[in-house]
């Protein structure tokens, strides 16, 4: 047995409350190395009395990686609180206890010393991980909102082009999209099953994307007023559509009167620590544009990236907390919002995001707070910052079995399982999943136009953990290379739209619904994976029910003999017969267990 490979940590990941009064206790070995794992357990101040390190309950095989084993057990405790270890039995036969010491020969003079275990000392419901229920029952639509559409032309910025009149749009154009024309078409978002919004910047910014914000407290007049923001989010929850707005607290905008301020008066500038600058002057070429604004390169202050237009906000500085705080809470305060998704999240301090969290769950309780982070994101994720991440490195890991078919069934699997173990099981339930994004080529252009790829790929999505987006226009088959290609106007024009990847979207989104408890807390079985096949089968099981899912990327059809015709069907199939299921090359099935 390897037991280097052996590990836990209390109060983490590994170890933490679920329910109120119930535990999740999970433990990693090497892949293959381990046969079994029991817990060790019981009152920490009743160890040398009943002498309950002399048993153990077994934990099951969780999840696998291609060179981990995860072990899990749900626990409670009758006192709420818990000491616990475990007795490891290698496929070697060794037997060895591992607790808060290391690992010992399994032998009970080492079980005897209280302190040799892991200890959880009270179970404290104010600490506990929560987040929102109704996040888990979400659908998302992701609106990019000057290229939605346009519901008032009298504020079309100068220089508005026609809709849609170019096949590839670049970054100085401005189409005239608007919060009106979302509010025109939120039957169209109920029609299709959306429940949730989630819109870039809406706030008063010079660029067509409005990541560089120059007054956070007003809507972007291109975009409408605030009695129209209102109107928009009153109208969304009267259908039952939640509203997340994007909020860039790692920037702003170098035309915000802040920065203004500096260029102006230099280290004499009140907001002069406002900003990471390490030399006067700051001021930028008037003359340079917008594209060489992006890439400036070297300046005498922190950017985002190297957008000279874009300074680094110190939030490190109390005044600088307070005015964005004092944003977070206007705009829930004010305007009733439901979520908000946190730009850059990764690049700003965890003490600022702690003080964020305990001012926007205060106003509401419920409150979703999403961060944008590209990779491993444990610490915003200890249940005090973030409810979740923008799951990429999730999502990017199917991409790269369906879309790229640059990796096995069997990695896809492994590196699924291993972004899982990274997190509670409450943060899995609400992650945000998406396959593309504003800041992604779409999945249509990323898959080669098969579209059968793509309604493979979302409908495996739809079926995993956390809480599935689709860009705007993914559903109708729009296309579009990275940024800025990925942000064409969306496609209005029936004639135009693919009519039949809209009716799958729809049914895709009905079916998640249906069942979403399923999806979402439901026993996740890989039972069948083949790599020179390119299948990968898996059930979700949850009580008494259980749906199957087959996934096909091979080259030839995949067949399946069945004991009866499954109910519940969704995918690109066909029956030979009654018993004899074939699924078509890129192809999918999901059905009822029967």
């Amino acid at each position: 047995m390897e037991t280097s490979a052996i590990l836990h940590r209390p109060d983490s990941e590994y170890a933490y409350l679920y329910k109120e009064d119930e535990m999740h206790i999970r433990l990693r070995t090497k892949k293959g190395d381990v046969a079994k794992v029991g817990i060790i357990s019981g009152d920490p101040y009743l160890h040398g009395v009943k002498k309950w390190y002399l048993d153990d309950a077994p934990m099951e095989l969780l999840a696998s990686t291609d060179i981990h084993d995860y072990w899990m057990i749900a626990t409670g405790a009758e006192f709420k609180r818990l000491s616990y270890g475990f007795h490891i039995v290698g496929t070697d036969g060794i037997e060895v206890f591992y607790g808060d010491r290391g690992v010992f020969p399994y032998e009970e003079k080492y079980l005897e010393p209280a302190n040799s275990f892991f200890r959880m000392p009270y179970f404290q419901e104010i600490d506990r991980f929560k987040s929102p229920d109704w996040v888990k029952e979400t659908v998302w639509y992701q609106i990019f909102p000057e290229r939605f559409a346009n519901g008032d032309t009298s504020n079309d910025p100068e220089g508005t082009l026609p809709w849609d009149s170019k096949e590839h749009p670049t970054r100085d154009d401005f189409y005239g999209g608007d919060l009106q024309g979302v509010i025109d078409n939120l039957d169209y978002l109920v029609d299709l099953g959306i429940n949730g919004i989630y819109f870039c910047p809406v706030f008063k910014a010079t660029s067509n994307h409005k990541y560089d914000t120059t007054d956070y407290f007003e809507i972007d007049p291109d975009f409408g007023d605030k009695k129209t923001f209102k109107k928009l989010v009153d109208e969304a929850h009267k259908r039952g559509i939640r509203i997340m707005l994007d909020a860039v607290f790692n920037h702003m905008g170098m035309l915000s009167y802040q920065w203004e301020d500096v260029v102006k008066n230099e280290a004499d500038s009140k907001y002069a620590d406002w900003f990471h600058i390490h030399q006067f002057p700051v001021k930028l070429d008037e003359s340079l544009t917008t594209e060489e604004l992006e890439n400036v390169g070297n300046v005498p202050y922190d950017t985002f990236a190297f957008t000279g237009h874009m300074p680094k906000l110190n939030t490190a500085n109390p005044e600088v907390q307070d005015y964005l705080l004092e944003i977070a809470a206007y705009w829930i305060r004010e305007f009733d919002i439901d979520a908000w998704r946190l730009d850059v999240a990764n690049e700003v301090d965890h003490h600022f995001w702690k003080r964020f969290y305990q001012v926007t769950t205060d106003l509401k309780e419920d409150f979703y707070i999403l961060g944008e982070i590209w990779h491993s994101s444990q610490s915003w994720l200890q249940g005090d910052e973030f409810h979740a991440v923008m799951n990429y490195a999730f999502t990017e890991t199917i991409e790269d079995f369906f879309m790229k078919k640059r990796i096995t069934a069997h990695k896809m699997v492994a590196g699924l399982n291993e972004q899982l173990m990274l997190y509670r099981q409450q943060t899995n339930e609400v992650m945000f999943n998406m396959l593309d994004s504003h800041d992604t080529a779409r999945i249509l252009t990323i898959s080669a136009g098969n579209k059968d790829t793509v309604k493979s790929a979302l409908a495996f999505t739809f079926a995993q953990n956390g809480s599935p987006c689709i860009y705007y226009g993914t559903e109708i088959g729009m296309d579009g290379f990275d940024d800025p290609d990925c942000r064409k106007c969306m496609v209005w024009d029936e004639a135009k739209q693919d009519l039949k990847m809209l009716a799958f979207t729809k049914e895709l989104i009905a079916f998640r619904k249906e069942h979403q408890k399923l999806f979402s807390y439901g026993q996740l079985d890989w039972f069948d994976i083949r790599d020179e096949e390119r299948v990968v089968g898996f059930k979700r099981i949850l009580g008494e029910e259980t749906l199957i899912a087959y996934f096909n990327q091979g080259e030839e059809d995949l067949e399946l003999t069945l004991a009866e015709k499954p109910e519940g069907l969704l995918g690109h199939l066909a029956f030979v017969d009654n018993q004899l299921l074939s699924i078509k090359q890129n192809g999918f099935a999901i059905f009822k267990d029967r």
